[in-house]
């Protein structure tokens, strides 16, 4: 027992790194309550543990007396004295009470109080240890799942990944490595739990920290962030040092800083975004490439209308109103897209305009407009580039074909004049 002890206590304190004064004083406790079934409700008993050898014996302070009557609580003054000499009636002495066998009763006995006395140690160094340590990234090696949780492997510790700080497009393998954000620190009845985060907007910002220098630096500074977790994060950034580029600072060279984010995000699409203190910049900064036709700013109730060309819409607002949405959470602005409405004219309102316009020219009548726009002269242009010929053919205007030519080359040529007689600007 004594030598599987120390085996013990060495293992805990190696893998652990529970100081062994901290696992005696948790096995002594947990022994004491076996103590005390095995040696009786002794006065004052308790157990102690050898450091080196693991051995257990257990005391008790009994008060000396003349005449003894609980052997538990009382020790008479002879029995005494062969302890300690100069004792008498009335004082006490510390007596080794430790019942035979007692090593063997205690390791039936104690077993599971010290399982959860040591947890309780190791509880109280993760507290000590990670309180300081919230907001960092740290990896873990996938240990085993619970229900939808997942428990790291943190080394000495185990961290809990909760189902909701998980990213719903990600699936893991145990004994699988993973980077995950330290959320906080939680007590709870068992003790200190390790919360870890995968899914938490800080997460990315870390990870660009980590990744770009200037950032780190506070070249660059981060404005804001928003993220559905698996599949798209919008990420806003600024400088005031007029030489960085902000945006190609993250990018990298060729993109490589930021296909690190995404490959530790497995491949969820990442926008960056330069920040701009103008509203309206911002927001079209957030939507490209969506290109936006014109903006209706309300500051009052904060939110901006916009309006898009039909064929933008969908870009506009994303797969889901998933682009529109996130531009929303990223500025904290309302934002309605809507199609800009593109009046159609009807082939009916375009003859008519037509014939109209043919017949405000000067020596074209309304029925001669009617004609030439229904057999496909419906400007003056199409009248001059015809001929004589081509008019007579028409039998309704076969008479009148040479007036029409002469009124269309009159009003051409006044136009002509009229644009030369503009003044140059």
């Amino acid at each position: 027992m004594n030598a599987d002890l120390v085996a013990v206590l060495e293992y805990w304190e190696k893998e652990k790194g529970i100081s062994r004064d901290a696992l005696i004083a948790a096995v002594e406790d947990a022994l004491l309550q076996a103590a005390k079934k095995a040696v009786g409700p002794a006065r004052e008993l308790r157990v102690t543990i050898h450091p080196q050898t693991g051995d257990i014996k257990a005391f008790a302070r009994l008060l000396v007396s003349d005449h003894v009557v609980s052997k538990h609580d009382q020790i008479s003054v002879f029995d005494a004295r062969r302890l300690n000499p100069e004792v008498k009636a009335g004082d006490e002495v510390e007596v080794e009470v430790t019942p035979a066998g007692f090593g063997r009763i205690a390791a039936q006995n104690a077993k599971q109080a010290l399982i959860q006395q040591i947890r309780k140690a190791e509880k109280s160094m993760i507290l000590t240890e990670f309180k300081d340590r919230v907001g960092e990234i740290i990896s873990g090696t996938v240990r085993r799942f619970d229900r939808s949780d997942v428990i790291i492997d943190l080394g000495r510790y185990e961290g809990l990944l909760p189902h909701h700080e998980r990213a719903p497009t990600e699936e893991y393998q145990v004994g699988e490595r993973l980077r995950c954000y330290v959320k906080e620190v939680r007590q709870s009845a068992a003790g200190p739990d390790i919360i870890l985060s995968r899914a938490d907007p800080q997460f990315v910002i870390k990870l660009f920290q980590l990744e770009v220098s200037e950032i780190n630096d506070g070249t660059i500074q981060i404005k804001g962030i928003a993220r559905e977790p698996g599949f798209r994060t919008k990420l806003a950034v600024w400088t005031r040092d007029e030489r960085v580029d902000p945006v190609g600072a993250c990018v990298g060279l060729r993109g490589q800083r930021v296909k690190s984010i995404v490959r530790e995000l497995n491949n969820e699409k990442v926008d960056i975004i330069r920040w701009d203190s103008d509203v309206q910049t911002f927001i079209t900064n957030a939507l490209a490439p969506a290109q936006l036709k014109s903006f209706d700013i309300d500051e009052e109730r904060h939110r901006v209308r916009i309006m898009v060309s039909e064929d933008q819409l969908s870009l506009a607002i994303g797969k889901r109103g998933q682009n529109a949405r996130l531009t929303a959470k990223l500025t904290g602005w309302q934002i309605d897209i809507e199609p800009e409405k593109v009046i159609t004219k009807g082939f009916e309102e375009k003859v008519a305009e037509a014939i109209e316009a043919l017949a405000g020219i000067e020596g074209i009548t309304a029925e001669q407009a009617n004609c030439l726009v229904h057999h496909g002269m419906t400007r003056l242009e199409d009248i001059l580039e015809a001929d004589q010929e081509d008019l007579e053919s028409i039998p309704e205007l076969a008479a009148q074909a040479p007036a029409i030519l002469e009124a269309a080359k009159a009003e051409a040529a006044r136009r002509t004049i009229n644009i030369n007689d503009a003044p140059a600007t």
